[in-house]
Order: structure tokens, then sequence, then C-alpha cells
């Protein structure tokens, strides 16, 4: 089905929701000055993170039901603008439990529901660029801390942290409304001009399958773990990021700010880059030289104390977590068909929300238990990398004998 429908303005509208959702990624620029002004523990604060992340499938999955019955438009807005009301909130929090309520389960909820809203509501529109539309598009989460970040840290230094959580929601929301007039739900069965689906998908037929029969294939769960492995360490940098930088390697609040918005940069540019990857090479390719190069940033952070070696663990790392988020949704519209795309990614980002319940947990209690040193936290990440490569190693091969199958009947 054609339509005139501007794909790209939606794209552009849908990043820039994201763009202001994606603030969660610079919570580390927050946390810090939550513990100097209210006194509680950075393991208290780096809850409301957990929870926020955490609590991703729930909205993502009512999202998905919206954005699949229409209502993309409905699941934007709504989300959106509970995103920022649960930044506005968190500037007048007086306990950690306020804090949990609006920044993690207002904030948390709001950001899924929106995420899940932009993401397949656009991978839709786009179902000859799946990897571009979805890097561009998830770029807007990967990218908002090299804003968020910077202006965060200014706020803070020169007022106080909940004056700058306050101003940011509203920035937000003001952000979001206009966006909302320039997003349009895609027409069901959407094909651009000039292009004709392939009838195969790497010796496969396509087909469309809904969330409980996407349960009973194998791929499913290697994919679902494939994810939370691939995301362990990016969110464990992204939690933390500010914290590592000043107490492993010594840098200022505001250095440590400016390597927080690098880290998002990365993470920006990463969506992009290698969802094009993914595009020519192959989803499994990309995700092979993805975790390889997440194995080597980690190891680069344990051995080199140096700011060097911390500004390429940085890179590096936020670069292979954008390319994680960028590559997995066409994967899951790749195995599972465009019809039920949106909770079915929403079932699959149940394995980012694990690992978003766990790596901030582990990086924070290791480095409490020694001395402010993220050392061995890393070291968890490494292995749980080498995991998440060898499931890929063994979702291509089961992948390559399929496709085998096909053509000898």
């Amino acid at each position: 089905m054609n339509s005139n429908v501007n794909r790209w303005q939606v794209l552009i509208a849908s990043t820039a929701v994201l763009l202001c959702t994606g603030a969660v990624y610079a919570f580390s620029v927050f946390a810090g000055p939550l513990s100097v002004q209210k006194g509680w523990s950075m393991a208290e604060i780096m809850l409301a993170f957990t929870i926020n992340a955490a609590i991703g499938p729930v909205p993502m999955i009512f999202g998905g039901f919206l954005t699949d019955r229409g209502l993309a438009k409905w699941a934007i807005i709504i989300g959106g603008l509970l995103f920022g009301l649960g930044f506005f909130l968190t500037g007048f929090v007086t306990s950690t439990a306020m804090l949990y309520v609006t920044y993690g389960l207002i904030g948390g909820f709001g950001q899924g529901l929106a995420y899940s809203g932009c993401l397949s509501n656009t991978i839709k529109l786009f179902p000859d660029k799946k990897g571009l539309a979805s890097g561009i598009i998830t770029a807007g989460m990967g990218g908002a801390a090299i804003v968020a970040a910077p202006i965060g840290n200014y706020f803070i230094e020169n007022k106080d942290v909940f004056y700058a959580f306050r101003l940011l929601g509203i920035a937000y929301v003001v952000v979001i409304v206009i966006a909302s007039f320039f997003i349009k739900t895609a027409p069901a069965n959407y094909l651009p001009n000039g292009w004709t689906p392939p009838q195969t998908h790497g010796g496969t037929k396509m087909i469309n399958k809904n969330w409980k029969q996407m349960l009973q294939t194998p791929y499913f769960y290697l994919i679902f773990f494939m994810l939370c492995t691939g995301a362990f360490s990016g969110l464990m940098i992204a939690s933390n990021a500010s914290v590592i930088g000043q107490q492993m390697f010594g840098l200022s609040a505001g250095t440590a700010a400016f390597y927080v918005s690098l880290y998002s940069l990365s993470n920006c540019a990463g969506r992009v880059l290698w969802g094009t990857v993914s595009d020519k090479f192959g989803r499994n390719k990309t995700l092979n030289i993805i975790l390889s190069v997440i194995i080597i940033a980690l190891i680069v952070l344990t051995v080199l104390s140096s700011q060097v070696g911390f500004a390429f663990g940085i890179i590096a790392l936020g670069l292979c977590f954008g390319g994680v988020m960028g590559v997995f949704p066409p994967v899951v519209m790749e195995n599972y068909g465009p019809v039920n795309q949106g909770v079915n990614y929403g079932i699959v980002f149940v394995g980012y929300s694990t690992a978003a319940f766990f790596a901030p947990k582990v990086a924070v209690n290791m480095a409490a238990a020694n001395n402010g040193s993220f050392t061995n936290a890393f070291y968890v990440a490494i292995i749980v990398a080498c995991i998440g490569l060898l499931l890929n190693i063994i979702y291509s091969q089961l992948k390559k004998a399929e496709a085998n199958k096909v053509v000898e009947a």
C-alpha cells in the first residue's frame, strides 16, 4: 500500500520526542548532586534509574498494542507528556520513595510508551531501510544526554539539582507538544513508492507472527538473551559514567559531564552507523563486531587508568550500546514480520529491562565494596558480552541451517 504520508517528517518529529525522553541516559550527572544535597546513598539513588528502565516492558508492550492498532500518535503524545511530568515532579521530591515514583515509575512509564510508539510506527514506514530508520529513531534516545548533561550540570552548579529537573521537565513538554503536530500513524501495509518487498528473508519466507507464535520459536529466546547481554555494559556505563570518571579517573564534575555527553554522542552515532552497516552486511555479522568491540573496550578500561583510556572506553562502549539498540528492532521484524512489531518488540524488550535491573546495581555494589573502583564490575560485563557473542554465533548457525533446508526442499 502506497500513501502520501511524509515518512521523513514523521521520522524527524519522532526523533525529537526521543531526544527528550532519552534524558534518562544523563542520570549520572544528577545522581551525585542528589546524594550530596539530600544525603541519600548512591545505591538508593541508582534504584530510581533501575526502576525507570526495568518498568520498560509494561509501557513498551502497551504502546506496541496501541501502535499495531493504528494509535501510535496517542502512545507517543501520552508517553512523552508523562515523561516530562515525571521529570518536572522529580524537582520537588523530598524522599527516595517520591524519587522512585516520579523519576522511576512516571518517567519510566512515559519513556517506554513514547519509545514504543515512535520506534514501531517509524520502522513500519521504512520497510526498505529498516536498519537506517531504526538507527536514526533510536539515535534520539542515545543523543538526548548530549543536551541534557551539560545543561543539567550548568543549572546544578548555578542553582541546584531540583531546579534542573523542573526546568528540563517543562522544556521536554513543550518540545513534545510541538513535535506531535508532525507525527502521523503509519498506514497498514505501507510500501514506499517504487519499492517491492522481498518474498523471503535469509532464504525463509517472511511470515507475520503474533506474540504467542513468537514465543514458540527458539529464535525468540536467543534474541531475548542477546539483547540482554548486548545492553548490559551500555547500561552499566550510562548510569555511572560521571561517577566512574570522577572516582576512577580523577575527573572534575564538569569534565565528567562532558564525557557523559560524549558517551551520548557516541551512543547516538552508533545507532545510525551500525543500523546502516547491518542493512548492508547483515545483523549477525554486525552484532559479532559490536560485541567484540565491547569486550576490547572493557579490557581497556580495566588496564588503562589514564583519561585517554577512559575516553576510548566511553566512545567505544557508547557506539556499541547504540548499535545494540539500533540493530535489534529490525532483527525482530525480520523474524516475525511487521504486522505485530509493536507488541513483539515490546516483549523482546524485556531482555533490555532485565539488563537494566542488574547492570547498575552490579556496578554500584561492586564499586562500594572496592573503594569506588568499578574494575570488578567491568570483569562481569566482559563475561556477559562473551556470552552474548556465543549466543549470536548459535543464532547465526541455526539461521544458516534453516536456510539450507529451504533450499534443499
